[in-house]
């Protein structure tokens, strides 16, 4: 018995089979897991429940991120690794910050993020990594900065 391809429109009438591979500019739906080396989950679009939509080759993901999903076919699933995804940690990006610059009472903790503005009035985000008796240290790095990521991937659509 011969297989049959089952075919569907998209929103600009172009068909699209189901044993289609995502190829450059296509867009695509994925639902993905991200996680580090010691298995801690950094991110998933099932626990948020919304896919990730995106056109490959527009750069907008990762580097290496549209590059594994192309060849992929929906409904398909894979796992591959991106190695420091966001660069590596750079040490001359930890700033320490004279206490008095937060507002009175701030509550000063390791770990926790921080929102800021830079002079040039543009939204900055740190993590306080150090608090000594008049200033903090402060991260100014990606918090995936010099990490590696594995990611579980299922194409959900192709358009």
């Amino acid at each position: 018995m011969a297989k049959t391809k089952k075919t569907k429109k998209t929103k600009k009438e172009k068909t699209v089979t189901e044993t289609q591979s995502a190829e450059n500019g296509n867009s695509v739906r994925v639902h993905y897991k991200g996680t580090l080396d010691d298995g801690t989950v950094f991110d998933s679009s099932h626990e948020r429940n919304e896919t990730l939509d995106f056109k490959i080759g527009s750069g907008d993901m990762i580097s290496g991120f549209e590059e594994a999903i192309v060849g992929m076919n929906a409904g398909q699933t894979k796992s591959f690794r991106i190695e420091s995804a966001y660069g590596k940690h750079n040490p001359e990006a930890i700033i320490d910050v004279p206490k008095a610059a937060f507002p009175e009472g701030f509550s000063f903790i390791v770990g926790n993020p921080v929102l800021g503005t830079a002079p040039t009035g543009q939204p900055i985000r740190a993590t306080i990594c150090e608090v000594k008796d008049q200033e903090v240290s402060l991260d100014h790095n990606h918090p995936l900065a010099g990490k590696d990521l594995n990611f579980e991937v299922e194409l959900i659509e192709i358009q």
